[in-house]
C-alpha cells in the first residue's frame, strides 16, 4: 500500500486494484466499529484507493497503515439487496454478441453473478458494482446518450450500474428496474453505499 497526506486531516492510500480497495476498506470499516482505529470522521472508497478524512494525527495513522495485513477477501456479511431487473435494454443483442452467447443469456449470466459495490459517484446513488468475471467485461459506448432513463441496468468496463436518475451516459443498457436508488425521504437516503452486496432478480 501506498499511504499519502491529503491536507493537514486526511490519508489517501492506493492500492493495486479495485478488489484490494474494497477489502481495504472493510477492514478500516471493521476496525474503526471494533475501536481499533483512532478517531476518523469518513472512510470513502474509489476505484484503487480509499480515502480516510477527519484524522486527528494523520502521520501516526499512516506509519500504522504501512504494516495493516488487509484480509484478501471482502466477509459476506448482510444479506444481499435484490433488484428486479427486465432484461430488455436497447443494448442487450449487442452484449450478447460480445460475450459469445445468445440474448436470453445474458439475463442468466448477470443474474447468475453475485455483485458488491466498490464505490459510488458519476450521480447521487449510482454505485459500481464489481462482480462479473473478466470475459464479460464490455467497452462503454463510443458515443454516449444525451438521456438515459432512471433505472437502467448498464455494464461498462468491469462495472454494473443502475441509474439512479435520467441523465446523459455511455454504459451499454441491457435492462430495466423499478427500484429508486436515491430517496430523500428514505433512511438511507442512497439503497446501495460501498460494500453492500447486490443480486439481480430477472422478472418478466
Amino acid at each position: 500500500m501506498r499511504v499519502l497526506p491529503v491536507g493537514r486531516r486526511a490519508l489517501l492510500v492506493e492500492v493495486e486494484d479495485t478488489g484490494r480497495a474494497q477489502a481495504l476498506h472493510a477492514e478500516l470499516v471493521r476496525l474503526r466499529e471494533a475501536g481499533g482505529l483512532p478517531p476518523v470522521e469518513e472512510i470513502v472508497p474509489a476505484a484503487v484507493t480509499v480515502l480516510l478524512d477527519g484524522v486527528a494525527d494523520p502521520a501516526a495513522l499512516a506509519e500504522r497503515l504501512r504494516h495493516l495485513r488487509v484480509p484478501r477477501t471482502v466477509p459476506a456479511d448482510a444479506a444481499p439487496v435484490v433488484l428486479p431487473v427486465r432484461y430488455d435494454g436497447p443494448d442487450l443483442a449487442e452484449v450478447a454478441s460480445l460475450w459469445g452467447v445468445a440474448e436470453e443469456e445474458v439475463a442468466a449470466i448477470h443474474s447468475g453473478t453475485g455483485f458488491r459495490v466498490a464505490f459510488c459517484g458519476f450521480a447521487p446513488g449510482f454505485g459500481y458494482l464489481t462482480g462479473l468475471p473478466e470475459r464479460f467485461h464490455v467497452p462503454r459506448l463510443a458515443t454516449p446518450r444525451t438521456a438515459v432513463p432512471a433505472g437502467s441496468v448498464a455494464l461498462a468496463g468491469p462495472y454494473t450500474g443502475v441509474y439512479p436518475r435520467t441523465s446523459p451516459g455511455g454504459w451499454r443498457l441491457i435492462g430495466r428496474t423499478d427500484a429508486v436508488l436515491w430517496d430523500v425521504a428514505r433512511e438511507p437516503v442512497a439503497l446501495l453505499s460501498p460494500g453492500t452486496r447486490v443480486r439481480f432478480e430477472a422478472v418478466g
